[in-house]
């Protein structure tokens, strides 16, 4: 996919732009595995040995048919990203981050946006992910966006941190179980 530019005043669709922040949404290249990997590294995983290597995310960047990575661009800058794998009833939200300073700039919300619509055209009933049980930024921000916390997951963080699986319901179950297959 080219690579998305706005103007003063236009956006292009259907990728998300914000004019104030000039940041767009677009599909990662394999040239982001190393600065993604790097961000999940620094935003998502301090604390934990550093488990998306740019091997593991250059991985999902080349399986487009079931996987979407995600980066938000500011300028020159990456400003967030997101990875998603897609089941065949269910998304799993592997990553998600957003630098500190375009936080609350709707950055982490418009990468979201994409991948719910992403997952609603393709039929998904379910968006699943993990939290850190103690970043309540994020537990209250997937709040927000109508996630609910299913379940705490003792010592998922390679036995040194608990987690909460957070779903959010696509499809509502009752019409979900009447799917074939």
């Amino acid at each position: 996919m080219p690579p998305v530019v706005t103007h003063a005043n236009s956006c292009p669709m259907p990728i998300w732009c914000n004019m104030r922040a000039s940041v767009v949404i677009e599909l990662a290249r394999p040239g982001d595995a190393r600065a993604l990997a790097e961000m999940s590294r620094d935003l998502i995983e301090m604390g934990l040995p550093w488990g998306w290597r740019p091997p593991r995310v250059l991985a999902m960047i080349q399986h487009p048919d079931d996987v979407v990575v995600l980066v938000a661009r500011s300028k020159a800058e990456r400003t967030g990203f997101a990875v998603m794998e897609f089941h065949e009833r269910y998304a799993h939200l592997n990553l998600l981050a957003v630098i500190p300073n375009q936080r609350r700039q709707r950055t982490g919300a418009a990468l979201l946006d994409w991948l719910e619509a992403s997952a609603r055209v393709a039929g998904i009933e379910r968006i699943i992910l993990e939290v850190r049980r103690n970043n309540s930024g994020a537990r209250a921000f997937y709040r927000s966006r109508q996630y609910e916390e299913v379940v705490t997951l003792p010592g998922y963080y390679r036995g040194r941190e608990h987690a909460v699986r957070m779903r959010h319901q696509l499809i509502a179950p009752e019409v979900a179980a009447q799917r074939p297959g």
